[in-house]
């Protein structure tokens, strides 16, 4: 018996390892630091969301673009009255993301190594790419993919030229990731297969209306069996 997938894909932030809850405490600081800067009645943190939506066509995903993103909504918000030393704050704080050490959700190494005995596995990040690159290199998990991609996005175009890329077909394709967004639908368009596994906390520009019947897990040590639930005979 084996499994109808030749290659399994994985997400890498808030699937194999803790990320978004790092933007939310920095988020709750930058906040709080603009408090006595702001007229009562505004939403900081709105303000802070539409700068990084409206910055992602030209700044992308990840550490970076955030810190530059709350820079810019300090100074919007504050009609340009945020002292250095908050401003100075802010990036000590995207610079301290940007070395903090990688923490792995759990069972991370063992769900790999079960899978990595029957199956390709390939990981699939979008963001900056020395950032996601030393992410992947400190993990420790390098070694269990066949393939590293960090992309700018993740849509049908880029998943379709991953797929192609490794030479199969999209129906014995596999991703398993944390966003419906990013990791999901746009595989399911393609005809490929995706497992979601939700983390407690989402990004808002994540968030995404559908109708689709997922396959959802609570976490990834469910996930060998879930696979091999799909299991079909050798032939």
């Amino acid at each position: 018996m084996a499994t109808p997938f030749d290659v399994i894909g994985f997400d890498a932030d808030d699937t194999l390892w803790h990320s978004e809850d790092s933007f939310h405490a920095v988020e709750q600081r930058f906040v709080e630091l603009l408090a006595p800067y702001v007229p009562v009645g505004v939403d900081v943190a709105a303000a802070l969301r539409a700068t990084e939506r409206a910055n992602l066509s030209v700044a992308g995903y990840g550490v970076k673009a955030f810190t530059i993103s709350m820079v810019q909504a300090a100074i919007t918000v504050s009609d340009a009255h945020v002292p250095a030393v908050v401003v100075a704050d802010l990036v000590a704080a995207g610079m301290d993301m940007l070395s903090e050490t990688v923490r792995l959700l759990p069972d991370v190494p063992e769900v790999l190594v079960d899978l990595g005995r029957d199956h390709r596995l390939v990981l699939i990040t979008k963001g900056d790419l020395v950032h996601q690159t030393r992410k992947v290199t400190t993990s420790g998990l390098a070694h269990h993919f066949e393939h590293v991609e960090v992309v700018l996005e993740k849509d049908a175009e880029t998943y379709a030229r991953i797929i192609g890329g490794l030479g199969i077909g999209a129906d014995r394709f596999c991703m398993v990731g944390n966003s419906v967004r990013s990791d999901i639908l746009p595989v399911l368009g393609l005809g490929g297969h995706a497992v979601h596994i939700p983390y407690p906390l989402l990004w808002d520009h994540e968030h995404v209306d559908h109708d689709e019947d997922l396959d959802e897990l609570t976490a990834l040590a469910e996930l060998p069996a879930r696979l091999r639930a799909h299991e079909v005979p050798l032939t």
